[in-house]
């Protein structure tokens, strides 16, 4: 049977590795017991984005706990796969050891690089080579990622071969002329409107817009995060607002709400 632990590991990643045996031994957790590495990915999936809101939030306490939660999940995925003598944790260690100073002649070996788009270009070549097969440049892209970051890499990919704008004006400039024809496709009268192109018209905004966003140095995922937690800090004062007034949101009128909304964005802005 594979080992499932680490030759020399750090006493306390060894102890957790123990701790993972003693789960899904004979006298063990009932739940963790029946686990498979196939159930275990949504929890993965949910510890992983924990993890980014902590990063994003800079709390240095989350980022620490949520940190060990995702380990704990990794470490228990090895485990089981482990369990089943298809490889061990070695095994992945020394896989990705491999394969980092593969990748990284430049540091590693006596290549010369002088910026990251080239470290990008040398990564994608290598990695192509190491498959030993002529797939397309975007086949690598998993299809289950959600969509603003899929579309970040699939832009990224493609600018990479040269196919890309030469400035920032021109994809802003391509951006509204999508906004322009998705209000073409909304502003049909309702008999000939046509959802699916629409949708269409939508999705061509949304990956130019991520074309915009990768000119400008910026993360779409990062940047719609952060929008996204000023609008809740924003609803959540409009909230307390309302409370404070002994009203619900939902029964103010339309120009209470606004003026509660533009009092939550100049409280926000005395913060700032």
């Amino acid at each position: 049977m594979v080992k499932p632990s680490i030759e020399s590991a750090p006493p306390s990643v060894q102890t957790l590795l123990d701790l993972i045996a003693a789960l899904r031994g004979e006298n063990g957790c009932p739940w963790d017991r029946k686990q498979t590495p196939g159930t275990l990915t949504v929890y993965l999936i949910e510890e992983m984005y924990e993890l980014v809101e902590a990063i994003h939030a800079d709390d240095t306490a989350g980022v620490l706990e949520e940190l060990g939660d995702l380990l704990f999940q990794v470490l228990f995925i090895t485990y089981m796969y482990a369990q089943d003598e298809r490889f061990s944790l070695e095994q992945v260690l020394e896989r990705i050891i491999k394969k980092m100073i593969h990748r990284h002649p430049h540091v590693f070996g006596d290549r010369n690089l002088d910026n990251s788009d080239q470290v990008k270009q040398q990564w994608r070549k290598i990695k192509q080579q190491e498959k030993g097969r002529e797939d397309s440049l975007l086949d690598s892209v998993p299809s289950g990622m959600p969509a603003l970051m899929r579309a970040y890499r699939i832009s990224e990919r493609a600018a990479g071969t040269g196919f890309d704008w030469d400035t920032i004006e021109g994809v802003m400039a391509q951006a509204e002329a999508e906004w322009c024809e998705f209000r073409d496709e909304v502003d049909q009268p309702e008999h000939a409107k046509n959802q699916e192109r629409v949708t269409m018209e939508l999705g061509d905004v949304l990956f130019t817009l991520v074309n915009v966003a990768r000119l400008a140095g910026v993360h779409p995922e990062s940047a719609l995060a952060k929008s996204t937690t000023k609008f809740i800090h924003r609803f959540n004062h409009m909230e307390i607002a309302a409370a404070d007034q002994n009203c619900a949101l939902e029964k103010m009128p339309k120009e209470a709400l606004e003026q509660l909304w533009q009092a939550a964005k100049k409280s926000a802005a005395q913060k700032d």
